[in-house]
């Protein structure tokens, strides 16, 4: 599996047509990700964050750190974790001066951050999600309204637009520095699991379809 830098071009088709939200975040750069035989399977993606107080938690300045803000990838690689893992060392590498990387799992879509768990990533807990606007016939972030409407003031916002409050989200943390690994072991918690029911649930989904897969 390769990794390469990745173009706005593939940026733009992988978040349009491999990922869930159906949108592009900005601001991001990120990197294209390609199986042992050579296919193309899509984008990781890092950004500055949505907020500018993302990192005060660990009392880190943007510039400090990152967020992963996208996996759209459409299956062919072979294994997703081995993904987040090349990716990370290419992110030491491009941006020595970043000392974590921050994540959130969306609890609206019933993601716990099972590849986060996988990867060894610090939960540091459950947040509050962002407000949500449907413009144009999607749902938008509002850093995406503020980018492309130019304001997120009421009075400013295109006639019909609908507001929401967001999902909660599941928050983690990858520490680069050893220090930053340190603070993170202070705001640890248990990561967040399925309920005996949901883990029923899905086990019946997957006898009853021999392709369904269990998360991790």
């Amino acid at each position: 599996m390769i990794l390469k830098k990745a173009s706005y071009k593939a940026i733009k088709y992988a978040c349009l047509n491999f990922h869930y939200a159906k949108s592009v975040p900005v601001n991001v750069f990120g990197y294209s990700v390609f199986n042992d035989k050579n296919e193309w399977c899509g984008v990781i993606l890092y950004g500055s964050g949505a907020s500018n107080n993302l990192g005060k938690q660990l009392k880190l300045n943007q510039g400090q750190y990152v967020e992963l803000v996208r996996m759209a990838l459409n299956g062919k690689q072979e294994i997703t974790s081995k993904v987040l893992s090349l990716s990370l060392k290419l992110i030491k590498k491009d941006l020595p001066l970043i000392k974590a990387i921050i994540s959130f799992a969306d609890n609206g879509q019933k993601h716990l951050g099972i590849i986060y768990q996988a990867t060894n990533w610090i939960y540091t807990g459950e947040f509050k999600g962002d407000k949500e606007y449907y413009i144009k016939g999607r749902w938008m972030h509002p850093r995406t309204v503020g980018s492309i409407n130019g304001s997120r003031a009421k009075d400013k916002l295109p006639k019909g637009t609908i507001i929401r409050q967001g999902s909660s989200k599941y928050r983690y943390i990858y520490p680069i520095t050893k220090k930053i690994k340190k603070d993170c072991e202070i705001l640890k918690k248990p990561y967040p699991k399925k309920t005996l029911q949901e883990r029923r649930a899905l086990s019946d989904e997957v006898d009853l379809n021999s392709n369904s897969k269990l998360e991790a």
